[in-house]
């Protein structure tokens, strides 16, 4: 019984980012009208490669990781405004379709390659975060045996992952060949900063030692700026 558990928990979580990816795919080809939006395919093929390493990998070094990953209900709810702000920055994913349906931009070759190779770098450094830290959730929470993680990526700024994040998002529009999905996609840096304050908050509350790490790590996001 408890092999079928583990068997049924395995299905579960590669079936999560294939059915992700897939809606991914509606997302930038339907727009697009065409099979033929190259810029979607390298992006997607990038993004849904590494996607499936990184859930081989953890499946087998980290299950309780992608468990953590995989929900979606916080405790804290979020300010409407940071909810409001994350449904616009989604836009950036939509634009890029209908970018390339009505010849709206012209991104250099070169320029997307680039992007993809910036986008694909923001993601591994993503998984080292994984590696360091088994409670990198996608909702904001402290579990009782939570421990403050310091080395690694958090040697270098407090919240990494979505130092990742924002290199990701802000370069998959270049990625996508899209310069007007720029716009939606900058929307991300004012997310990001109302969800680290909120997260911050929930931190130096429930997590010991979390302000004495904060003196340490002086950075949340970007090295000697924030």
């Amino acid at each position: 019984m408890e092999e079928d558990n583990t068997d049924l928990s395995k299905i579960k979580a590669y079936l999560v980012p294939i059915l992700i990816m897939i809606v991914m795919g509606l997302i930038l080809f339907l727009p697009a009208g065409s099979l033929k939006y190259w810029q979607g395919w390298i992006w997607w093929l990038v993004i849904s490669a590494i996607t499936l390493f990184i859930t081989a990998f953890f499946i087998k070094k980290d299950p309780g990781l992608l468990s953590r990953r995989m929900k979606v209900k916080e405790k804290e709810p979020q300010p409407f405004i940071i909810r409001s702000l994350s449904l616009l920055s989604m836009s950036a994913y939509l634009i890029p379709g209908f970018d390339y349906r009505f010849h709206w931009s012209a991104v250099p070759v070169g320029v997307v390659i680039a992007a993809n190779a910036i986008v694909l770098i923001g993601y591994i450094f993503i998984f080292f975060v994984f590696k360091e830290n088994s409670y990198a959730s996608t909702v904001i929470q402290v579990e009782e045996e939570q421990e403050i993680i310091s080395t690694g990526p958090y040697a270098i700024v407090r919240h990494p992952m979505y130092m990742g994040l924002l290199l990701m998002n802000l370069f998959t529009p270049l990625a996508l060949g899209s310069y007007w999905a720029l716009i939606f996609a900058s929307l991300f840096i004012p997310t990001i900063i109302f969800r680290i304050r909120k997260e911050e908050e929930v931190l130096l509350r429930c997590l010991p030692g979390y302000a004495d790490y904060c003196l340490k790590a002086r950075y949340r996001l970007i090295p000697s700026i924030w």
